[in-house]
């Protein structure tokens, strides 16, 4: 099977199966989870190490940071190696990150221990740039958008999932069985995934690594989807970072694990990826990100009335998450559809900017709860949505940079 599934990653997408993409989209999923566990679980950790709950969003951040290390140094080394080992050395050493995690005694400890668990999370970058090798030219839109459900959906059980454990066995049970977990897939995941290497002629890692800023000024589909990345996920990180502390106090005072269930809110924001990915097929990527930027500014209007109406606050979170994977998955079919030998540059390099907005919208909402409370993460979730929108509709007409819809299928 495995020499069958090596000719058909250098060769074609034949031998790509709907199992084989399943497999991709859960193992990105428990990947990816590992960079949220910590957001409903703020406040615990707050009280365990002794730091203010004004500074407790530094965990994020500092998950982040790691994130976007990695982007930079892990995830190009899958346009020059066999990708399957790459997978399963870092499943490995992220389970050891985990395990360190749920150990620590120290507050510095468990900072240095999540950065490295950031640093290590972005297999889930390797995968979708393998799913996106493998995969047929005309459906790689759906493929990206199967995984992304995956990842999405990962995402969103995360902080169910913490909550829930951390309930029953305190927040580092959480990380423990995460490091479990994350055993398990390394051993599947090497079992079953084909071996793959680039054909082309291998270039050094530091040139390797000096190509990704000539990436960015050579293809301005990859500098627009980019910045596109950096304002939404700026989004994203305002709202998950900071919403555990309005409801964990009166007059909601809510467990964990019922704060965890607003992540389950936003699965239909994950059943969507899969929906723009097929319109990303068929040439409609751009306004389908549109239309999502516009559902993106109008969810906050509903976010807004977390103190008076808890369904406004759950329909808020879906358009939410809907509106942010739409864009999500557009901007990757996007960017996968062009320099074929440099998928992992690409995907790293725009990675870079989705943790650099994670990383500062989870700073940013934090500090501003503390001075402004729900409001003021309100006005600047909105400001920053309403950014989003205005760059989209300023950079659309711009033809010559290649947008989706001239984008070649592969």
């Amino acid at each position: 099977m495995r020499g069958a599934m090596t000719d058909t990653a250098r060769h074609g997408p034949a031998g790509f199966s709907g199992a084989m993409t399943m497999m991709f989209a859960v193992a990105g999923g428990l990947s990816v989870a590992n960079v949220y566990y910590a957001q409903p679980l703020l406040g615990a950790m707050a009280g365990d190490f002794g730091i203010s709950p004004a500074s407790i969003g530094i965990v994020v951040t500092v998950t982040q940071i790691g994130y976007a290390l990695g982007l930079i140094f892990i995830t190009p080394l899958g346009d020059i190696l066999d990708r399957r080992r790459l997978i399963a050395v870092q499943s490995l050493l992220l389970c050891l990150a985990l395990a360190a995690a749920a150990l620590a005694p120290t507050g510095g400890l468990f900072m240095a221990a999540m950065a490295a668990v950031g640093l290590l999370s972005v297999l889930v970058q390797t995968l979708i740039a393998f799913a996106a090798v493998l995969a047929a030219p005309a459906a790689r839109g759906r493929t990206v958008g199967i995984v992304t459900s995956g990842v999405v959906i990962g995402i969103l059980c995360a902080r169910f999932i913490a909550g829930l454990l951390s309930d029953m066995g305190g927040w580092r049970s959480v990380y423990l069985t995460s490091a479990v977990l994350t055993l398990l897939m390394a051993i599947a995941l090497h079992r079953i995934l084909p071996d793959h290497r680039e054909s082309q002629p291998t270039p050094s890692y530091w040139s390797l690594l000096r190509s990704i800023p000539v990436l960015f000024i050579e293809e301005p589909v990859l500098r627009r989807t980019a910045g596109m990345a950096f304002l939404i996920f700026a989004v994203f990180s305002i709202f998950w970072t900071s919403l555990a502390l309005p409801l964990s106090v009166e007059p909601h005072a809510m467990s964990h694990t019922a704060i965890g269930l607003f992540g389950l809110a936003g699965v239909a924001g994950a059943l969507a990826a899969g929906g723009a990915g097929r319109l990303a097929d068929r040439g409609l990527g751009n306004w389908t990100t549109g239309i999502a930027l516009g559902l993106l500014l109008a969810s906050w209007a509903l976010i807004a009335m977390l103190h008076t109406s808890i369904p406004a606050l759950i329909a808020g979170t879906v358009l939410l998450d809907l509106a942010i994977q739409a864009v999500h998955v557009t901007n990757q079919s996007a960017i996968l559809a062009i320099r074929p030998e440099a998928k992992s540059r690409i995907i790293g390099g725009y990675m870079v900017f989705y943790s650099a907005g994670s990383a500062s919208g989870a700073i940013a909402s934090t500090a501003i709860y503390a001075h402004a409370g729900w409001a003021g993460v309100c006005l600047l979730g909105s400001a920053v949505s309403l950014a989003a929108l205005i760059y989209w509709a300023v950079t659309l007409p711009r033809r010559e940079n290649r947008p989706l819809e001239q984008c070649p299928a592969g």
